[in-house]
């Protein structure tokens, strides 16, 4: 029996739960009209209703579900980027460039870090968060200027595929984070992080490939729905039960599907239709989790953190430019467009909250201002990118 108690609870539930969304909705329509990234915008409504400004989230302890919710989505996601026929059409020139960006980033922001006096633990966590990038920004820059050409399409390449690579890299430095942070053996701590990257991987295997020939047979040609997200919600909480990482679970689910489910014409097209709602709320959530005495206290690291982002973005760019065969200007410029960062960081960083606490502290703050920046100014970057390529307004329509 429901209580008075329990039905104000749910009447404020509800009510917070639809005014963002139709907030969400709002602030989407404001930055396609304003060119101001969403992303940016529902971080700052966030932080703007939470309560570090005007505390008006009643409840926030729905969150987390939330959250593993849509990074879960955008996990599985990720996977198609790793789908063959993508990864055959996309050439030399995108593997090579996206591998040497994200290993470079992690390289040069993680030592530099730890230079410059930061935790090992840390450095190592915040190198394989510089690594993921924002696909969607990097797209909508695309079709507003028309952008059309050998640099316009590798670019598209590499975003699409990046987050994959940077979600494995993140894996690896989560256990060796652990490791650092921990108080167990060298030898447990090996064997807790080859488990965790290695159920990871066989978990997504073991439940993508009876999904791959099951799925997709109700509606010919796409999974509903229902299949898609209870495929992709099944494989998330068994990897919560077993502990392990289940962004990389995931996404290892959704590229099995991707490879095997030759029935498929849009296996994925389900989990995209549903995925924003979710993000939404996933954003203005983590910037209401922003705590302005922790970014205080963070706030040179952050710095430090945006500067050696970038300057691994223009390292990697020219060497991987240099791999293949590519003149070593276009990759200078490859490498200033892969700025934007948005979603798959923070999803990194809440990962880190949650398996590794006392980093994730430092952690967070740190991700949520480098977004609101790099959202900002990343677009402008990726546009002088495309202006200086010569292949901006050739696109018709």
């Amino acid at each position: 029996m429901t209580t008075e108690a329990d039905a104000n609870g749910l009447t404020i539930t509800f009510l917070t739960l639809g005014a963002l969304f139709l907030a969400g909705f709002g602030l989407d329509a404001l930055g396609k009209r304003t060119r101001l990234p969403r992303v940016t915008l529902l971080l700052v409504l966030g932080f703007a209703v939470g309560p570090a400004a005007l505390d008006w989230l009643p409840d926030t302890r729905w969150f987390p579900l939330v959250s593993h919710m849509a990074l879960a989505m955008v996990g599985f996601l990720l996977g198609n980027s790793l789908e063959r026929g993508s990864l055959r059409e996309s050439g030399r020139a995108v593997l090579w460039v996206s591998i040497t960006v994200v290993l470079a980033t992690t390289a040069l922001v993680a030592t530099g870090l730890m230079a410059l006096g930061v935790a090992p633990a840390l450095a190592l966590l915040l190198g394989a968060l510089a690594t993921a990038t924002d696909p969607a920004a990097s797209s909508d820059v695309v079709r507003e200027v028309r952008a059309e050409g050998p640099f316009t399409r590798t670019l598209l390449g590499i975003v699409a595929i990046d987050d994959a690579w940077g979600l494995i890299v993140f894996s690896v430095m989560l256990a060796c984070a652990q490791f650092l942070a921990g108080t167990g053996s060298p030898g447990s701590a090996l064997w807790a992080g080859v488990y965790d990257v290695g159920a990871a991987v066989g978990l997504g295997v073991l439940l993508g490939v009876p999904a791959a020939y099951l799925t997709g047979r109700v509606r010919a040609g796409e999974p509903t729905l229902a299949e898609a997200l209870g495929v992709v919600f099944v494989c998330t909480g068994v990897a919560l039960w077993l502990d392990v990482s289940f962004l990389l679970a995931a996404m290892v689910l959704g590229a099995v599907i991707a490879n095997l489910a030759k029935h498929h014409e849009r296996p994925f097209h389900a989990i995209e239709e549903v995925q924003w709602p979710f993000l939404i709320l996933f954003f203005v959530l983590s910037g209401a989790s922003l705590e302005i005495g922790a970014l205080a206290s963070v706030g040179w690291v952050a710095a430090a953190y945006c500067a050696l982002r970038v300057l691994g973005r223009a390292v990697g760019g020219p060497l991987g430019a240099r791999f293949a065969g590519l003149t070593p200007g276009t990759g200078w410029w490859l490498g200033v467009a892969l700025t934007p960062q948005a979603g798959v960081a923070l999803g990194m960083a809440l990962v880190v909250g949650r398996r590794i606490p006392e980093v994730g502290e430092a952690v967070l703050p740190i991700v949520i201002a480098s977004t609101v920046l790099f959202e900002l100014v990343g677009p402008v970057l990726t546009r002088l990118a495309l202006t200086r390529a010569g292949e901006v307004g050739i696109a018709s329509g």
